[in-house]
């Protein structure tokens, strides 16, 4: 079955249009979400809510990219709406313990075991000081190096996901390698690692 007789399915909401998109998509919707909050169950609640907004708007589809860059495109959005959500509770969270109400906010025990299959490291610790240093890039060029580095996307891929030129998203992910660089350079030094 072509893309465009999928898509009319989809539209017309059959129920085996959706399982065989759960089938194509689910895994890699499930990593890209994992790759940008890497815990494995907040990545499965944020996947679940991808699936949701595809069923919500597959019928505003309008097929200017491919069916996949824009299911990609609503994972990298989601996951990054929470990631807002999170900082907003963190910055609450701060307000109140200086208040005198202690509200935990343990980051430590936010990252979750887990084998994502764009990071091949042996220790939990190391995991989780590259995906902070990570999240501590500008947006940007925390999508591009992400989509790129972590899920292994081409730069054409990146490029229509993030809706950036080639040589934006080049540029992006020389300056995140950069700031990466920094960022846990400092950490090892701070650590006497």
């Amino acid at each position: 079955m072509d893309e465009s007789q999928f898509l009319m399915e989809l539209k017309a909401q059959r129920q085996s249009a959706y399982a065989r998109l759960l089938d194509l998509y689910q895994k890699k919707v499930f990593n890209t979400c994992l790759s940008f909050v890497p815990n494995v169950e907040d990545a499965e609640d944020i996947a679940q809510e991808v699936f949701v907004e595809v069923y919500n708007s597959i019928g505003k589809f309008k097929g200017n990219s491919t069916l996949s860059t824009w299911i990609y495109r609503i994972s990298v959005n989601k996951s990054l709406e929470f990631i807002r959500r999170k900082n907003t509770q963190k910055r609450f969270g701060f307000k109140q313990s200086l208040t005198g109400n202690k509200v935990p906010l343990d980051k430590s025990r936010y990252f979750t075991e887990f084998d994502h299959p764009g990071v091949q490291l042996e220790e939990k610790e190391k995991k989780e000081i590259l995906f902070r240093a990570i999240d501590r890039l500008p947006e940007a060029q925390r999508i591009v190096f992400t989509l790129h580095n972590i899920d292994g996307l081409s730069y054409k891929e990146v490029s229509a996901i993030s809706q950036k030129s080639i040589s934006s998203v080049e540029s992006l992910l020389f300056r995140a390698k950069r700031n990466l660089r920094k960022i846990l350079t400092t950490y090892y030094k701070k650590e006497g690692r």
